[in-house]
């Protein structure tokens, strides 16, 4: 389980990226990404799940949990090219993948690019478009550093005692204007087509951040795609309702 005790870090363009490697080493790694103000430990239950089978590992994103900030400024482009860099120093090129949120669209981007070689990708609550953007404005435009505190109050207490360089009014506002980017630096939009691997989608019937339109649309532009879209559910499903989420990530993965 993951518990930020590993003290496992590299330096990376101004910041310190915090990662865990658990698991069995002889397996095939299955990389997990956490989404937006949250850290590896709100995927313990899906890396319990799966450490029998995989080599699992995870990283805090730059400036989340104990990963440092650093000074270049948050995109997804960063993030993406934060993975790439602890892949390449563990010597791992082969990867599947769940990612939440944030972390599906890094994952997104990564399998568009196709800069390594992913097996499988299950992305649960993730946007892809600058439409996804536009339809969630007025909601990133309420986000303030207070109300970041509020929403996200178990995350925050957690950042304060494990990062070495916290400053979390600095790191909401990176984060919302990474939420907002509509560059190239931010979601991936029509280069989804790109992919080719094979793709889970999980949606709670009720995420307000994520429109089952959206999803159904994105599931269209990739190949070999199928959709979940969970009732009685809103962004993080995966926390609300494991059971029917893992039994569909098992399948998926089997």
């Amino acid at each position: 389980m993951f518990n930020h005790k590993k003290n496992t870090y590299l330096e990376i363009n101004s910041a310190k990226i915090y990662y865990e490697d658990i698991g069995l080493k002889e397996k095939e790694v299955l990389l997990l990404l956490h989404g937006g103000f949250g850290n590896i430990e709100d995927l313990n239950e899906i890396a319990d799940s799966f450490s029998k089978k995989y080599r699992i590992l995870a990283i805090d994103s730059r400036g989340h949990g104990a990963s440092t900030l650093g000074n270049e400024g948050l995109s997804y482009k960063l993030l993406e090219e934060d993975v790439y860099d602890i892949l390449n120093y563990l010597g791992i090129n082969k990867v599947s993948i769940i990612g939440f949120s944030d972390g599906g669209i890094i994952a997104l981007r990564m399998a568009s690019s196709k800069k390594i070689n992913i097996e499988k990708m299950a992305l649960i609550g993730t946007s892809s478009s600058k439409n996804d953007i536009e339809e969630i404005s007025k909601i990133l435009d309420s986000i303030t550093f207070e109300k970041a505190k509020m929403i996200f109050e178990s995350e925050y207490e957690l950042y304060e005692q494990i990062n070495k360089e916290p400053n979390f009014e600095q790191f909401t506002k990176e984060v919302v204007t990474m939420w907002k980017d509509k560059s190239q630096s931010g979601h991936p939009d029509t280069s989804v087509e790109n992919i080719t691997c094979d793709t889970l989608l999980i949606r709670g019937d009720n995420d307000f951040l994520v429109s089952l339109t959206s999803q159904a649309q994105l599931q269209k532009k990739i190949a070999n795609c199928s959709l979940l879209n969970v009732p009685f559910c809103s962004h993080a499903v995966y926390k609300e309702d494991y059971k029917t989420v893992s039994f569909a990530l098992e399948k998926f993965f089997k």
